[in-house]
């Protein structure tokens, strides 16, 4: 009697463990702008729901929307509308927010508004000093975002940096442009350099640079929500038709609710709702 207590008691004891580890995972990959925002509903949202475990990478807009088409990932994140070569009648599209692209300078820097065509002109490398823009007379240092970055299409996209070749599209972005990972990466640099000018998630900026007006309109949230400040994208959840689980749908569902969008705008973001 007493080895079959024991028994039972061990049955239960690798049950209760079993129970204890048996957490859905969600795969979520892509831009490396929205895993910012991604991760803090992860964590939230884990809090909330310690048997749903969220994992999040953000190769990079491209990679996240190539994953969500293969199947590869639950979801896709993409910080761009997506190409018309790159929908699909079984890929589905949910904005989980809004976000403006700021246009970034080094504090030390005394230019404080460019046009949009001001702004292309200095990444296709037309305009290449601070005097031609109202600056001093010192070389302006363009960084950029690497080509599989979401930030980057929707800028070029916005500032009309595409030419063609041999029939088609590529960036006009000149190629003496130094290039680098991430808006961490980008603040990191301009706000090192007084000669440097890069873009950033409007969410992700901060004291340490700043963030010009363009076309004499300030970058800010008030101004992207009324339509006047034109450099702003999407944030994009992607995932094929038919394929979430019930975990991944509730998911999907609770960070487009109140609570979800009351992340976005402390984050900084602009809320869909």
């Amino acid at each position: 009697m007493k080895k079959t207590v024991i028994g039972a008691l061990a049955i239960l004891s690798a049950l209760a463990v079993n129970t204890a580890s048996a957490k859905e995972t969600i795969s979520v990959v892509g831009s490396n702008t929205v895993t910012v925002l991604m991760e803090v509903y992860s964590e939230v949202y884990n809090k909330k729901n310690p048997d749903v475990f969220i994992e999040v990478q953000g190769p990079g807009s491209s990679a996240g929307i190539k994953a969500a088409k293969n199947g590869s990932a639950d979801l896709g994140m993409a910080s761009r509308s997506l190409k018309d070569s790159e929908k699909e009648p079984t890929l589905k599209e949910v904005v989980i927010a809004r976000d403006g692209i700021a246009v970034v300078v080094n504090n030390n820097n005394s230019v404080k508004d460019l046009t949009k065509e001001q702004i292309s002109k200095i990444y296709k490398g037309e305009i290449n000093n601070w005097s031609q823009v109202g600056g001093e007379n010192k070389p302006i240092v363009v960084v950029t975002r690497d080509t599989a970055s979401g930030t980057r299409g929707a800028f070029e996209d916005i500032m009309k940096l595409k030419k063609k070749i041999a029939g088609k599209k590529v960036s006009a972005i000149s190629q003496r442009a130094q290039v680098a990972n991430g808006n961490g990466a980008i603040k990191t640099i301009v706000a090192s350099n007084p000669l440097a000018i890069g873009y950033i998630s409007l969410g992700t900026v901060d004291n340490s640079l700043k963030a010009l007006d363009v076309n004499g309109v300030p970058a800010s949230v008030a101004n992207v929500k009324a339509g006047k400040y034109e450099v702003a994208r999407p944030f994009l959840i992607l995932y094929r038709d038919g394929k979430p689980s019930t975990a991944t749908e509730g998911f999907l569902s609770w960070m487009t609710s109140n609570e979800g969008q009351a992340i976005v705008e402390k984050k900084g973001y602009i809320s869909v709702n």
